[in-house]
């Protein structure tokens, strides 16, 4: 679900991204493109996370984006 959200509302969710994870360049994004693997790779990169952590606060902001869409 979290997955459908991200491809579907990718330019809106890119704002709300940058404000979460501010160490995400914008050719990260960009490179991204609304990919989900790729989003979690990234935030986990940056911020040290172990997988399930990242996917776990990507989902949490996935899912306050949806509430708000």
């Amino acid at each position: 679900m979290n997955e459908q959200i991200l491809k579907g509302n990718w330019k809106q969710a890119k704002g709300r991204i940058k404000e979460a994870w501010g160490k995400l360049t914008d050719d990260e994004l960009e490179q991204i493109e609304g990919n989900y693997e790729r989003l979690i790779g990234k935030v986990q990169e940056h911020y040290g996370y172990k997988l399930d952590e990242a996917r776990s606060k990507v989902n949490n902001l996935l899912t306050q984006l949806n509430s708000k869409i």
